[in-house]
């Protein structure tokens, strides 16, 4: 009589029924995901798990644990070489193959299960080794084996690099299933992911085995279906090869099969199991499937990652707004930047000018929502009315009145704020102790607000004084006239003027390079004579980078490297991304772009100043015959005076209210440094993955009790996680913000008309302030946002298109007061035009055609 095989009973093999969505530690995310299906009912090849036990007991029974520690050194090929001939002990060998006894000792698929794949956040999808159509014990012991030594090859490894998993606590359990002879085979995503749309469902398949589609063999057939299950669209793969098991073991890829498609009823029916699949696990699904013999089996099911916010739907508002606000926030902000810079700082400037002046309420909250402590997405800015502005004009009369922005200067409150500020700056963050260190990001907020309280006053007669001068221009049709405002000395202008000071300094250099006496790539002589001119001319021959450690550590430029740092002194605050990002280094923190700045306009110097422009439309408005008639120059050149002076103090104040940021982020810079000196942080700059509160919560870090440590640890390393996962998923998707801007008719490139006017050049892809020594005389200038930081650019560009930004963006403004074409919101310029085409830029229709 022959009887079945006992269930393996020992922890080295268990039943996929056994396991469940909580036993990670033993069955691995693939494993783990399936058992939890199967006790929920789900169709799921019958199968059995090779826990992380089994391959526990295989390290130390063969003393693997040396090459465990040496694996990221020689990228596990030593580890791999080990698993791929390892002797298993004889108790896991025999419930090895006493479960593959159960499941019929036919055809299996051997399938690897770390604890660190098929998670929220890291999927691994591809990283470890999977086997199909395993036939015979032999067979299957070797997939095992292999399966283990894939937890170390060089990919595995590097991506768990990158996601900052600890390779001592990772292990892997091997799933090995009835193999299902599929009909057809694929994937499905329980929510689009690409538009992010959660009411879609997406499927791939082909026919075969869906190997030929996880590994990109193939391009399978797609469809997307609704809600109800009908499909909404569909599109025929190209069925380039068919994967099929072989008859004894093993795989075959077949070119001449028919194209058949998936039935439509089946479709549906894939459908309602993923939204099933999705419901019990409370997220969206990324499901492999197979079907046969008129059945549908699910193979593998993991939670989405890198999966896109549901799609916006913007108000009228929101499609106003939006375009402006999201020039701010190039990059994902950190939690650092939201629930520091953002909350408690400029953001905070905003909400209150908004709040204080017209009378409306933002909260950069709902802007930028957070999800798993990592911002989520971009949601364009709708201002709520509150009560307040009922009072606007009765509170703003008096300040139009009181407050004129010639006099801001002479406010006792700027007169504070400028005392303060030097205080700040003038602290050394590094000799600080920690209380004071924790609590120096408040005072930065403190002295910020004095900048606020001035805007607040003096913002109304601003607007006041430029809708006179948009009055007066319409009155004399002179609409049209750019560059009024142009000569206006701002502080950002005087940045600019400094820059050519300091490239005015390098070309003065001597001719040293006709010399001879220094070799073209900057290195001096061999004798090491240096000669005192030319050198430094000769240096800004460098790339940037090389160019700041020159003039950092070369005696001979010592004039030069003291004008540099009088410069940054100045001017080093300034934002190289964006005033909301205090993630993001500052001019005084990257010297090199500012160099890079300075080589630009060494090599190609601006030929025409803004002062002459500004003169040309000046004169043009006092000799109009009205303003001639009426004898009313006097009043004009008032009006203008008062106009460049609200230009001068909106701008001014903007430069002045980013002088608390570099104290604020060195402050939080050196916290994190201090924590990871403790061991608290992996690297200093793991601070930025904390909230300020929590930082400013934290005790000394050397006396940190080490369960506070192990939690700021895993809530650092989470949001990591977080973000890494998003790093491929824009803010916000641009078609929604720009509707149908990719192209239009003849056009390469539409977008917003921002600057009149039309010029012709050769394209310069700036992507940021490390590109600005890239752009010459004449390019048209692509990227995709500035900031006033970028306003040197200007000087030289032919005309600017920008993937973001809208008609009041900085790069619209500038424009037109350099009165050079602008296109805002190409949403796609800086990925369909290319360095070096020659195009033409319309900024009176917004279109960038080829030439």
């Amino acid at each position: 009589m022959t009887h079945a095989p006992a269930r393996p009973d020992t922890s080295f093999v268990l039943p996929l029924a056994a396991v469940g969505r909580d036993d990670l530690a033993v069955a691995g995310g693939k494993g783990a995901n399936l058992g939890e299906l199967v006790r929920a009912g789900f169709p799921v090849p019958d199968g059995a798990v090779v826990t992380t036990d089994a391959y526990a007991a295989v390290v130390r029974s063969a003393g693997l644990a040396a090459l465990l520690d040496a694996a990221a050194d020689d990228e596990g090929g030593a580890l791999r070489a080990a698993f791929a001939s390892v002797e298993m002990p004889a108790d896991l060998r025999a419930a090895i193959l006493d479960a593959y006894a159960l499941l019929g000792s036919g055809p299996v698929a051997v399938r690897s299960s770390a604890t660190a794949e098929d998670l929220p956040g890291a999927a691994f999808a591809g990283q470890q080794d999977t086997y199909l159509n395993v036939v015979g014990p032999d067979a299957l012991l070797d997939a095992v084996r292999c399966c283990w030594g894939s937890l170390w090859t060089e990919r595995a490894i590097a991506y768990r690099s990158r996601r900052d998993v600890d390779p001592e606590g990772v292990r892997i359990a091997v799933v090995v299933q009835r193999m299902v002879p599929a009909e057809f085979a694929g994937v499905l995503f329980t929510a689009n992911p690409v538009s992010g749309a959660r009411d879609e469902v997406v499927v791939d398949a082909s026919s075969g085995l869906g190997e030929a589609v996880v590994s990109g063999l193939v391009t399978p057939d797609h469809y997307v279906l609704g809600g109800d299950g009908r499909v909404r669209e569909r599109r025929p793969g190209q069925r380039e090869v068919v994967v099929r098991g072989v008859e004894g073991g093993g795989v075959e890829h077949r070119t001449d099969e028919a194209h058949l498609e998936l039935p439509d009823p089946v479709l549906a029916e894939l459908a309602a199991l993923g939204r099933r699949v999705a419901t019990h696990f409370g997220r969206p699904q990324d499901i492999e499937w197979a079907w046969a013999d008129g059945r549908v089996w699910l193979v593998q099911a993991r939670p989405m990652t890198a999966l896109p916010p549901p799609p916006l739907h913007l108000s009228r508002i929101q499609r106003i707004t939006g375009p402006q606000f999201v020039e701010y926030v190039p990059v994902r902000p950190y939690p650092m930047d939201t629930s520091g810079w953002i909350k408690r700082g400029i953001g905070r400037t905003v909400e209150r000018m908004l709040a204080e002046i017209p009378g409306l309420r933002l909260d950069f909250a709902d802007v930028l929502p957070e999800r798993d402590g990592v911002v989520d997405r971009f949601v364009p800015p709708q201002p709520r009315p509150t009560w307040k502005l009922l009072g606007a004009p009765a509170r703003n009369l008096p300040r139009v009145r009181r407050y004129r922005p010639a006099d801001w200067t002479a406010d006792q409150r700027y007169i504070r704020f400028e005392q303060e500020a030097h205080e700040l700056a003038d602290l050394d963050v590094r000799t600080l102790g920690w209380a004071e260190l924790r609590g120096l990001p408040q005072r930065t907020f403190e002295v910020l607000d004095r900048i606020t309280d001035l805007r607040v006053d003096y913002l109304p007669r601003v607007g006041v004084d430029l809708l006179r001068l948009r009055v007066l221009q319409a009155l004399l049709r002179r609409r049209d006239l750019a560059g009024l405002t142009l000569g206006t000395r701002t502080r950002t202008e005087d940045a600019n003027r400094e820059l050519l000071r300091l490239a005015e300094q390098v070309r003065a250099d001597g001719a040293l390079r006709a010399d001879g006496a220094l070799r073209a790539d900057g290195a001096p002589p061999a004798d090491g004579a240096l000669p005192a001119d030319g050198a430094l001319r000769a240096a800004f021959e460098l790339e940037p980078e090389a160019l700041a450690e020159r003039i950092t550590q070369d005696p001979a430029f010592s004039d030069f490297r003291a004008a540099f740092a009088a410069f940054l002194d100045e001017y080093g605050h300034r934002e190289t991304t964006s005033p909301l990002l205090m993630s993001a280094p500052t001019w005084g923190d990257a010297p090199a772009t500012v160099l890079g700045m300075v080589k630009l306009l060494v090599e190609d110097a601006p030929a025409l100043q803004a002062d002459d422009r500004a003169e040309r439309a000046e004169r043009q408005l006092l000799t109009h015959p009205l303003v001639r008639l009426t004898r009313s120059e006097r009043r004009v050149l008032r009006l203008l005076a008062d106009a460049r002076a609200g230009i001068a103090f909106r701008e001014d104040t903007h430069f002045h209210g980013t002088r608390t940021l570099p104290v604020l982020r060195h402050a939080v810079l050196e916290m994190g440094r201090r924590l990871a000196e403790a061991g608290v942080l992996r690297e200093a700059d793991d601070v930025l993955h904390l909230r300020l509160e929590e930082l400013e919560g934290l005790g000394e870090p050397t006396t940190l009790a080490p369960a506070d440590a192990d939690r700021v640890r895993v809530v650092a390393r989470g949001r990591s996680a977080r973000r890494a996962e998003l790093a491929g998923v824009p803010l916000i998707a641009p078609d929604v913000l720009f509707p149908g801007r990719a192209t239009g008719g003849d056009a390469l490139v539409t977008g917003a008309p921002a600057s009149g006017g039309r010029a012709t050049g050769p394209v310069r892809v700036v992507r940021d302030a490390a590109d600005f020594r890239l752009l010459r005389t004449g390019d048209v200038l692509v990227c995709p946002y500035t900031n006033p930081s970028w306003t040197p650019l200007f000087q030289r560009a032919a005309a600017v298109v920008v993937d973001t930004g809208g008609i009041g963006s900085h790069a619209a403004i500038v424009a037109r007061e350099y009165g050079i074409p602008a296109v805002m919101g190409s949403a796609v310029g800086t990925s369909v035009l290319t360095d070096g085409q020659v195009v033409t830029v319309d900024g009176g229709t917004g279109r960038v055609t080829g030439d």
